[in-house]
């Protein structure tokens, strides 16, 4: 996906005020949280080291695939307050895309503020070294990363996983450096190994030069060589058997011509789907619509879990909302893709496009201030989110008790002087679930709440009283909860904070 689909969308023709978002479940128990370790497959879960199913509920945030060669938005936020706000709102995976250029020893990358001490530890790093440390930092805030194989070149999209410039060899090279680069972290639980392959790209059809299953098996037994404890997201095509859909988005080979791997457990299947504000597609206008969908997404991919064949993480999807369609088409795939409070983690995967607000057909669930919530968009996801992974943490603050008790810890993400992130996490350490939460600090200084998300709050003077949202106050034992603040001014003091258990 790119924000710019002129060529795709002439191809698959052919073929308010912030508000509190909603957010899924963000409590787990700390002793069973699944997604320690590597993770594997069985059927179509994903189980973690322990065995335990595990639910990609994540967020695209593009731009190592662009000539900034880095992730976008650092020219206005500082990269930790956007990955402590991607988890404050739920979201449990990053899938980071890039393009072989970030390889090459003259990239330089660019756009990044690094003024009132933001960004500070990225100065004079190249686009390996920056991404290793929002894969750090991610990890320690209990995400998960999946890299994405996005392009070829920061130039654009390419139908096949080779052009003439970036031979598969060297596409091999890469992905085999960033294996073994993330070797011993298994924040980075696999690799997406092409972006979006369409035509001429089959198959099935035995053509070495242009069929894509073949093409992933050499790439993932490649990556398997150097760590065979990823995961190999592999996508479909546009094209099978003369049916067309979105790029990456037909699967319907898969069942036939499964990809075959020298480590058993590793494949997840990709698929990638789209609304109108991408492009037309024949079943939205289906006077059924939207009750043919499940049956679309059925025949395209859908069959793959339905018949316990893989997992499928649906690495993309997005879409304006701009239009009545769309809001239906995004309300079903939601709906497709199971509920986490009905289903758990026996419920496909996925990555929603995008994170940035720069992505022109798409938008983002960032607006363009690259700070506000789109709390509609965000909203369509709440039933589908799912729990965070484990990860490091700070200290914490606050109160305890030995039976309903609960501690908080908080955390400035980001500071620029005129303002300030902040996010606050909620642990159980009683001995019986909690049915709510306060929060409370006081400020020494004059710093005023400017707004909240996953809580609500009050303020007097400088003393602020933070409550638990609906989807977020039921803690286990043992397990924790987050939200997260903006602020005015910067530069004051870390508070104590303590915690009341309801």
């Amino acid at each position: 996906m790119f924000r710019l689909r002129t060529l795709r969308r002439a191809l698959c023709a052919a073929a308010a005020a912030l508000l509190l978002p909603l957010a899924g479940v963000h409590s787990a128990h700390a002793a069973t949280t699944p997604g320690a370790g590597y993770w594997h497959t069985s059927g179509r879960q994903i189980l973690d080291a322990a065995g335990q199913p595990v639910r990609i509920a994540g967020i695209n945030w593009f731009g190592f695939e662009t000539a900034n060669y880095v992730v976008h938005g650092l020219w206005s936020r500082d990269y930790k307050s956007m990955i402590d706000q991607m988890r404050s709102l739920g979201y449990n995976t990053i899938r980071l895309p890039y393009s072989d250029d970030i390889f090459k020893s003259t990239t330089v990358p660019n756009s990044i503020d690094f003024s009132n001490g933001k960004n500070a530890d990225l100065q004079g790093l190249n686009s390996l070294q920056v991404m290793d440390r929002i894969v750090a930092y991610a990890g320690q805030d209990g995400l998960k990363v999946i890299l994405d194989r996005h392009r070829p070149d920061a130039g654009g999209q390419s139908a096949l996983w080779y052009t003439s410039s970036v031979p598969e060899s060297t596409w091999i090279t890469d992905l085999k450096a960033l294996a073994a680069r993330y070797a011993a972290d298994p924040t980075v639980v696999g690799i997406d190994l092409h972006n979006e392959p369409h035509d001429p790209a089959c198959w099935g059809c035995g053509d070495t030069t242009i069929d894509w299953r073949l093409a992933a098996q050499r790439a993932g037994n490649a990556v398997l060589s150097v760590n065979p404890a990823l995961l190999i997201f592999v996508e479909g095509v546009q094209t099978y058997n003369g049916v067309s859909g979105w790029w990456g988005g037909n699967l319907m080979g898969a069942g036939q011509y499964p990809v075959q791997l020298s480590v058993a457990g590793r494949v997840v299947y990709s698929a990638h789907d789209y609304a109108t504000s991408v492009a037309q597609q024949s079943w939205f206008s289906d006077p059924t619509f939207p009750a043919n969908m499940p049956g679309i997404w059925d025949k395209y991919w859908g069959y793959l879990f339905k018949q316990n064949i893989a997992p499928v993480w649906v690495g993309e999807f997005g879409t304006t909302l701009a239009s009545t369609v769309d809001q239906k088409w995004l309300a079903a795939l939601v709906s497709y893709l199971r509920p986490t409070a009905t289903y758990g983690a026996d419920s496909f995967q996925w990555t929603f496009w995008s994170w940035n607000p720069d992505s022109g057909d798409t938008g983002g669930i960032l607006k363009d201030d690259w700070v506000t919530v789109d709390t509609v968009k965000d909203g369509y996801l709440a039933s589908v989110k799912a729990p965070l992974f484990p990860g490091g943490g700070g200290g914490s603050g606050g109160g305890g008790g030995t039976t309903a008790g609960c501690a908080a810890s908080y955390a400035v993400s980001s500071d620029w002087g005129s303002g300030f992130n902040a996010a606050v996490t909620v642990t159980n350490t009683g001995t019986t679930p909690l049915g709510s939460w306060t929060v409370t600090w006081t400020w020494s200084g004059t710093q005023q709440v400017t707004n909240m998300w996953n809580a609500s709050y009050t303020q007097s003077g400088g003393k602020v009283t933070a409550v638990n949202a609906a989807h977020n106050g039921t803690v286990p034992v043992g397990g924790s909860a987050s939200f997260g603040f903006g602020g005015a001014p910067g530069g004051g003091a870390v508070p104590s904070v303590a915690c009341t258990a309801g």
